[in-house]
């Protein structure tokens, strides 16, 4: 990285001008050395926008297993044989007690996550009784439940539902590579429905796959031309009898740099670091100066998540504020 990129760089954060494809590319090949200069811009983007607060969320599994789609990455794909615990959608008082049980976290969103492309009327009535039932302790409800109609969607809203989660995983020229029960456009599509039913929108991707540097800024570049509220990056975490069960995970610091990217070309973004945290060791706590407002903590869908109580202090530790319940 060279100095007319590091003063790029100053100009994206002091507003000046939006970052550029080759200082997004400079960012992700950035040598070790290079990269608390990188940082500390990263980290004054974060706090002029977002303040010394992290921003935390979690999920509740509320329907696993049996989906039809074919993602190459998926433990809960039909097309795939893992030791996933497969159930149909939980019943609208287990939603409500699990709520209720994370609502005792130090967490601003919960988010109901099911597998399958779709859910059917029945199924979206099930949740919105569900979110009917009100925020507590500040939490909002929030969701992952596929592909919708535009009216099911706008239904979830007048129930109370605050924000809507659906990735688009990957660049759109990657895609083809990972999935192909459908389509891209069918994503796209999606995540504006969101938007047009007054949805804050939670739209990101999982890193790690295969994909090339320019395809990483891509996605970040496609985020960026569609406004989303929030980014949450996932880095792939092999699971045996996924067709990626060999995929060598990304190291700490092409992570750092992927997080620096996304803040960098996102600055009013949210980014929440959600799973494969734990790829990062004994660097996770550098998320937030790379640019990340939060993270995803407790549970996760599939695979093992980090202690609640290892995440809270390591906030305490970097004195940075978060909700309290």
């Amino acid at each position: 990285m060279i100095q007319h990129e590091i003063n790029e760089l100053c100009k994206v954060v002091s507003k000046e001008q939006p970052l550029s494809r080759s200082c997004a590319l400079a960012i992700l090949k950035a040598r070790s050395e290079e990269i608390p200069e990188i940082l500390t811009l990263t980290n004054a983007l974060r706090l002029r926008n977002f303040g010394n607060k992290a921003h935390l969320c979690s999920i509740l599994n509320a329907k696993s297993g049996a989906c039809e789609e074919d993602c190459t990455f998926c433990a809960q794909s039909a097309h795939h044989k893992t030791d996933v615990e497969t159930y149909a959608l939980c019943s609208t008082q287990k939603m409500v007690e699990q709520f209720t049980k994370h609502a005792a976290y130090p967490i601003g969103h919960f988010g109901v996550v099911t597998s399958g492309d779709s859910m059917d009327d029945k199924e979206v009535d099930t949740l919105c009784q569900a979110i009917a039932t009100g925020e507590i302790n500040g939490t909002a409800w929030c969701a992952s439940l596929g592909n919708l109609s535009l009216e099911q969607l706008q239904k979830l809203k007048q129930a109370g539902l605050k924000r809507f989660h659906h990735n688009l995983e990957t660049a759109e020229s990657f895609f083809p590579t990972i999935c192909t029960t459908h389509t891209y456009q069918s994503r796209l599509d999606m995540i504006r429905n969101v938007k047009k039913a007054g949805l804050e929108l939670c739209c990101g991707g999982l890193l790690g796959l295969g994909e090339s540097f320019e395809q990483r800024i891509e996605l970040a570049f496609t985020l960026r031309e569609e406004g989303v509220n929030a980014i949450p990056l996932n880095f792939h975490i092999p699971v045996s009898g996924t067709k990626l069960q060999n995929n060598t995970p990304l190291s700490p610091m092409e992570i750092i740099k992927a997080i620096a990217l996304f803040r960098m070309a996102n600055p009013t973004a949210e980014i929440k670091v959600c799973a494969g945290r734990t790829h990062l060791r004994d660097l996770q706590s550098m998320i937030f100066y790379a640019g990340a407002t939060g993270m995803m903590i407790g549970p996760l869908l599939t695979v093992a998540g980090r202690d609640v109580d290892a995440d809270v202090q390591m906030l305490k530790d970097l004195e940075i504020s978060f909700e309290q319940p």
